[in-house]
């Protein structure tokens, strides 16, 4: 199912602007939302699962500084391309995987792998490599950069699309 722009009502758009950063720390984040936008919990996370149904979100949740709340890893493999969805699958059922994407590259899958510490994050690695039965490409983070994906949205620009 499409989604456009005038699909979106001024709550879900009030939602998208809010979400995007300083979702609340606590116990019921969804509550805290809610209470700014003049709404119950219920109806927030009742639309933010259409949201995200509808493909207008791909991903509802906190981003991690993992440097500093375990460690994590980009990673890649090599599969045949007419297996990749199937390598793929397996490779988001393994713990702590987030961010797996397709690329047009000899390592056409690329993900981020997070755990609690080193050693743990190793024993998950060699786990799924040998799971997938090929080898991970493990690319550490030499130096970290801070980048704001949170983008102002031009609702009455989009509008006239």
């Amino acid at each position: 199912m499409q989604c456009h722009v005038q699909d979106l009502d001024r709550l879900d758009r009030r939602l998208i602007d809010s979400y995007q950063r300083g979702l609340p720390v606590c116990t019921r984040p969804f509550h805290t939302v809610a209470e700014r936008l003049g709404t119950s919990e219920a109806e927030v996370i009742a639309r933010l699962e259409r949201l995200q149904s509808l493909g207008v979100l791909s991903r509802v949740g906190p981003v991690f500084d993992h440097a500093r709340a375990g460690a994590s890893l980009l990673a890649a493999v090599a599969v045949p391309e007419a297996e990749r969805d199937v390598f793929a699958e397996l490779i988001n059922a393994a713990p702590g995987v987030n961010h797996n994407y397709a690329r047009e590259h000899d390592y056409n899958l690329w993900f981020v792998m997070t755990a609690s510490d080193e050693p743990e994050l190793e024993a998950r690695l060699e786990a799924l490599e040998a799971r997938l039965g090929v080898p991970i490409l493990r690319l550490p983070m030499l130096e970290g950069y801070h980048i704001d994906l949170s983008f102002p949205i031009p609702w009455a620009e989009l509008e006239r699309i």
